[in-house]
C-alpha cells in the first residue's frame, strides 16, 4: 500500500506515506488498494461524463453516484472491503453507460468520438483479486519517477481537495441540494486527473478550480441545512451525561439526527450529538424542538474508542471519522450509516431506527445525572450578521483589536496543544472564531464577553467556513476594505480531505497569510510550500509566542 492522504501519515524508513501492511488509521493494505483503484475507475467514469455533458448528454444516477463513492475513500470512513468492491461494480456499469451515450450522441450529432486516455482506457472485473492485482498501477503516486515530486504533490493536493469537494456534494445531495454545473466542474477536474497533467501550472489552476466548486457546494450545503432546519441560533449546550437509556448520533448529517428525534419521541430515550454533530443543537427543527435531544457527549473523533466504549447505549456514526471499534468492545452497539462502512459492524440503511431503538432500550443507560458542564455554538450565518453592528461597534470603539479564526480538524498528536494554547493566548480584546472538531481543543474554557459579545464564537460544522467567510466579507464591506485587510488571522488545523478543500476555497477566495498546522502536508514538498508561501502568505504554525508576536506586532 502507499497512502500519503491525511495528517497522521507515517514517517517511515523509505519516505512518507503508510507503506505496509496498516496504516495509521487502521485500514488494511486491501483497503488501501481497493480504495486506490476504485478512484481511478471513478477518474474513468468522469472523462465520459464530462466528454458526453459537452454533448448535452447528462446522466443524473452518475451526477448522484460518483462524489458518493469517492466520498468512501477518505479517511476513516469506510474500512468495508466488499462494499468497496460493490462501489466499484457500479463504477463499471456506470462508465460502460455513459461511454455508450457518448458514442451514440457522437453519431447522431456527426462529432468525431474523442480518444480519451488515462483513467479513461482503465478496465477491471469488479473481483476483489483482479483489483488488488491492478492496485500498483493505480497508486496515488503514479509516475513519480518520470515527473517528480512536486508535480504528485499536486496532483495530490487536487485529488485531496476534491475528496473533500465530494463528500460536501455528498452531505448536501442527502438534503435534496444537487446542480448541473457543480457535477459538471466535479466531472471535468475528476477527468482530468485521470489523464495524469504534469504541467505546475495547469494543476495550480485546478486546485484553485477545486477552491472555487467548494465554496459553491458548501454555499448549497448551507442552504440545504437551513432551508430543513432552520437558521441556528445561539445555545447553550450541556456537555455532561443525564439519566436514562441513551443513543449517541455522530458525523455531520443533520438528517439523520433528524429521523431519529423523531423515533425516539415519548420513548425513554436521550439523545446525544458528538463530535462534528455538536452544532446540530443550535438549529430550531432539532435541538429547538426535541428537548430529548439532551446534549453533546465526548469530544472529538480521536477520542471515540474511549468515549463510545463508556457510552452505555446505542451509537449511530453517520459520516466520518470511524476507527477501529473493536479495541472499546461496542461494535455490538455500534450502528454505521450512508458512507461510513466496518467489517461486522451492522450498516443501517433506509430511515427507520427500529433496531437502533431496540438497542439503546436494551442498553443499561445512563444512571444517574452528572453535574452539567455547558458550552456554547450555534453562531452560524444569521447568527453572525445579526452580531456584526455590535461587533462593528466595538470595533470602532477600540474594544475589538482583532478576531482569529481557530479551527479545522482535531487529532492525537501532541503538537496539537498549539491551538489550545494558542486560544488560551489571545488577548482580552480579541475574538475567536471556531469551527469543526478543532473547537474541542479549547471549547470547554470560559473566554468571557467583550461588552456583551462572547469572546468564543462557535461556527459550526468543518462546512460552516462558508458562514465565517460571509461574516469576513461583511465586515470588509462596512469597513471599505479588502478582506486581507481586516484584523483578521485564521489559524487552522488539518486533518483529512474536507480540511484541504477548505484550504483550497480560501485560496482561491484570495485570502492570504493564513497559518496551517500541526504538521506539513505531507504530499506537498519544501518546493511547493514555498511556491504557496510566496503566492499566498501560507505558512506553517511555529511557537504560539512567535506567531501571536508576529500576529499583532
Amino acid at each position: 500500500m502507499f497512502c500519503i492522504q491525511c495528517e497522521q501519515t507515517m514517517q517511515t524508513p523509505v519516505g512518507n506515506g503508510c507503506q505496509y501492511a496498516m496504516g495509521m488509521c487502521g485500514k488494511t493494505s486491501e483497503i488501501s488498494d481497493l480504495q486506490d483503484v476504485l478512484v481511478y475507475m471513478l477518474q474513468g467514469v468522469s472523462a465520459y461524463a464530462h466528454a458526453g455533458r459537452e454533448l448535452g448528454v447528462i446522466d443524473a444516477a452518475a451526477d448522484a453516484y460518483l462524489p458518493q463513492a469517492f466520498f468512501s475513500t477518505l479517511t476513516n470512513v469506510n474500512f468495508d472491503a466488499e462494499r468497496l468492491v460493490a462501489y466499484t461494480a457500479e463504477a463499471v456499469a456506470t462508465k460502460t453507460r455513459l461511454k455508450d451515450a457518448y458514442l451514440a450522441a457522437c453519431t447522431v450529432q456527426g462529432v468525431e468520438p474523442k480518444q480519451l486516455a488515462g483513467a479513461a482506457q482503465f478496465e477491471i472485473t469488479a473481483e476483489k483479486a483482479a483489483m488488488i492485482s491492478q492496485a500498483p498501477a493505480t497508486a496515488v503516486n503514479r509516475g513519480l519517477n518520470d515527473v517528480g515530486e512536486d508535480i504528485v504533490g499536486l496532483r495530490l493536493l487536487v485529488l485531496y481537495g476534491l475528496k473533500g469537494v465530494a463528500a460536501y456534494m455528498e452531505h448536501a445531495r442527502i438534503l435534496s441540494k444537487q446542480d448541473d454545473e457543480v457535477y459538471g466542474e466535479f466531472h471535468r477536474i475528476m477527468a482530468r486527473l485521470g489523464e495524469d497533467p504534469s504541467d505546475l501550472n495547469e494543476l495550480l489552476e485546478l486546485a484553485m478550480a477545486c477552491g472555487h466548486l467548494n465554496y459553491k457546494v458548501m454555499e448549497m450545503l448551507d442552504a440545504g441545512e437551513t432551508e430543513a432546519f432552520g437558521h441556528p441560533v445561539p445555545t447553550k449546550v450541556n456537555m455532561k451525561p443525564v439519566a436514562g437509556k441513551a443513543i449517541l448520533v455522530s458525523g455531520h448529517d443533520l438528517i439523520d439526527l433528524k429521523h431519529i428525534l423523531e423515533q425516539t419521541k415519548d420513548k425513554g430515550i436521550n439523545v446525544y450529538t458528538h463530535g462534528e454533530m455538536l452544532p446540530a443543537m443550535a438549529y430550531p427543527e432539532l435541538g429547538g424542538k426535541y428537548p430529548h435531544l439532551v446534549g453533546n457527549y465526548g469530544s472529538a473523533w480521536q477520542n471515540q474508542q474511549k468515549e463510545f466504549a463508556n457510552f452505555p447505549g446505542a451509537i449511530v456514526m453517520t459520516s466520518n471519522c470511524l476507527i477501529d471499534p473493536n479495541p472499546g468492545s461496542y461494535a455490538d452497539r455500534l450502528f454505521t450509516r450512508n458512507i461510513v462502512g466496518w467489517p461486522g459492524v451492522v450498516h443501517h440503511t433506509g430511515d427507520d431506527y427500529s433496531a437502533v431503538i431496540e438497542k439503546a432500550l436494551a442498553c443499561e443507560g445512563f444512571k444517574y445525572d452528572e453535574i452539567p458542564h455547558y458550552t456554547m455554538t450555534g453562531f452560524a450565518r444569521n447568527a453572525l450578521m445579526a452580531a456584526a453592528p455590535a461587533v462593528i461597534e466595538q470595533v470602532k470603539a477600540g474594544n475589538i483589536r482583532h478576531f482569529f479564526l481557530v479551527g479545522g480538524c482535531d487529532g492525537d498528536k501532541q503538537e496539537r496543544n498549539y491551538f489550545t494554547e494558542f486560544a488560551k493566548s489571545a488577548p482580552d480584546d480579541t475574538l475567536l472564531l471556531t469551527l469543526a472538531c478543532g473547537k474541542f481543543k479549547f471549547n470547554d474554557l470560559e473566554f468571557g464577553d467583550i461588552n456583551g459579545i462572547p469572546r468564543l464564537l462557535d461556527v459550526g460544522q468543518c462546512n460552516d467556513a462558508y458562514s465565517a467567510i460571509q461574516l469576513a466579507l461583511a465586515l470588509a464591506e462596512t469597513f471599505e476594505c479588502g478582506v486581507n485587510e481586516l484584523p483578521l488571522s485564521l489559524i487552522l488545523s488539518w486533518f483529512e480531505q474536507k480540511a484541504i478543500a477548505i484550504l483550497l476555497t480560501l485560496l482561491a477566495l484570495g485570502i492570504k497569510d493564513i497559518r496551517v498546522g500541526p504538521t506539513v502536508p505531507a504530499f506537498l514538498t519544501e518546493n511547493l510550500i514555498n511556491h504557496l508561501h510566496e503566492a499566498t502568505g501560507l505558512r506553517l504554525t511555529t511557537t504560539v509566542e512567535q506567531d501571536m508576536a508576529d500576529i499583532l506586532g
